[in-house]
C-alpha cells in the first residue's frame, strides 16, 4: 500500500470546484518563471470587479536539493512579509518539518507557525503549532492504512492553549 491522504485533501477536489475556475466577477493573473540557478518567482495578481479591490503578490522560492531545504519568501499589496524554511527527509526518511512566520511592518504585527508531517506506507500524520497573540493552538490528524485498501483516521486534533 502506498502512503494514505493526509486529512487535509479529503473532499479537495469538491472544494476545489468552488474556488478554481468559477469566479464570476473576480479576474485572476499568475505568472511563473524560473531562472538558470533554479530560483523560482510568481507574480499574482486579482481583481474584484464587485468591490473594485485589487491584490497583488511576489513570491521567490529556491531549493537547496543536497540539504534537503527550501526557502520561501512572501510579499503582497497588504504590506505583508513571509518567510517559510522547510526540511525535508534529512532528519528521518519521510519527515517534513517547516517554520512559518508573517510580519506586517506597518502594524507590527507578527505571527508564526510550525508545521511538521511524516510519511510513510501505512502512515501519513501531521501537527502543527500556530503561535499568535491568543497563544498556541496545535492542530494534528492521522492516516493509518491496512493492507488491503481499509483506512482509518483520527479526527482533526485542535487545542487551544489559554493564556
Amino acid at each position: 500500500m502506498a502512503v494514505p491522504p493526509s486529512y487535509g485533501d479529503l473532499g479537495k477536489a469538491a472544494r476545489d470546484l468552488f474556488s478554481k475556475g468559477f469566479n464570476y466577477g473576480f479576474y485572476k493573473l499568475e505568472v511563473t518563471t524560473t531562472t538558470n540557478s533554479g530560483v523560482c518567482f510568481k507574480t499574482t495578481g486579482s481583481s474584484n470587479h464587485d468591490t473594485g479591490k485589487v491584490n497583488g503578490g511576489l513570491e521567490t522560492k529556491y531549493k537547496l536539493k543536497d540539504y534537503g531545504l527550501t526557502f520561501v519568501e512572501k510579499w503582497n499589496t497588504d504590506n505583508t512579509l513571509g518567510t517559510e524554511v522547510t526540511i525535508e527527509n534529512q532528519l528521518a526518511k519521510g519527515l517534513k518539518l517547516s517554520f512559518d512566520t508573517q510580519f506586517a511592518p506597518q502594524t507590527g504585527k507578527k505571527s508564526g507557525k510550525i508545521k511538521s508531517g511524516y510519511k510513510q506506507d501505512y502512515i501519513n500524520a501531521n501537527c502543527d503549532v500556530d503561535f499568535d497573540f491568543a497563544g498556541p493552538t496545535v492542530h494534528g490528524a492521522a492516516f493509518l492504512g491496512y493492507k488491503g485498501g481499509w483506512l482509518a483516521t483520527r479526527c482533526p486534533l485542535t487545542h487551544l492553549n489559554p493564556s
